[in-house]
């Protein structure tokens, strides 16, 4: 069994290069990769399943055609895609996933996060993830025309830019207590997440315990993936490498 694990494409409408290199690596992964994981924030933005617009259709063709091919695809949502419902999935060949979740990798419990819960520090976007996450923002969001929805994303992602910059780069990572308060909850000793677009692999102890935890990259410079089969898992950048 080999396991794929990407996340935060950004993928948009305004470069349909990043978009080509998904195709490519989901091509790739279809028929060769048993499962593939995205970890969230697969899109820039995501207004609702009702988006008839590009590159939400390019992405789902690419993934109904490697789940055709006999790869699993799990998906979680991210900062960026929280919108995404079971309308896309059911294109794409998807299963959404919840945040946090625990599978199984050749005998060991792995935690897999899209990572924003994790940072704890920056208090000012869990308020907003907690606002834009319940039932009723959304219920009210989803109610509005495609093109007001497409507003408001913009608005978003602008406000969202200049709060990070205002901010200690710090703030912005996942926090330790937070990291190791998750895994023991849940009972594992491994966890894969992204979102901090600070790619590398950590290794700590908890209780006692050895422990590690795998950031994935971003795809803006480097497309920072992690490849996991019988000989073990690498960190990677899928785009520059073949699977």
């Amino acid at each position: 069994m080999t396991a794929l694990f990407i996340s935060d494409l950004h993928l948009d409408d305004t470069a349909p290069s990043a978009v080509d290199s998904f195709v490519r690596v989901v091509g790739a992964a279809a028929g060769s990769v048993e499962r593939l994981y995205i970890l969230g924030d697969l899109f820039e933005a995501w207004i609702g399943d009702d988006d008839p617009g590009e590159p939400g259709r390019a992405v789902a063709t690419a993934l109904h055609a490697a789940h055709l091919a006999g790869t699993t695809i799990g998906l979680q949502h991210g900062n960026r895609d929280f919108l995404l419902g079971t309308d896309f999935c059911r294109r794409a060949g998807a299963e959404l996933l919840p945040d946090p979740h625990v599978i199984d990798l050749y005998g060991c419990a792995v935690l897999i996060t899209h990572g924003d819960r994790l940072c704890t520090d920056d208090t000012d976007y869990l308020a907003f993830r907690d606002q834009v996450r319940s039932e009723q923002w959304q219920r009210h969001f989803l109610a509005q025309d495609l093109a007001s929805r497409r507003d408001y994303a913009a608005q978003a992602r602008t406000a969202s830019r200049a709060s990070q910059a205002g901010k200690d780069p710090d703030i912005l990572d996942a926090n330790q207590n937070a990291i190791e308060a998750e895994m023991r909850a849940a009972g594992v000793r491994f966890m894969i997440h992204g979102h901090t677009h600070r790619p590398a692999i950590h290794r700590f102890e908890v209780e006692g315990d050895a422990c590690t935890r795998v950031v994935l990259g971003d795809w803006g410079t480097t497309a920072m993936a992690l490849r996991w089969d019988s000989l073990g898992y690498k960190l990677f950048d899928v785009i520059g490498n073949p699977l």
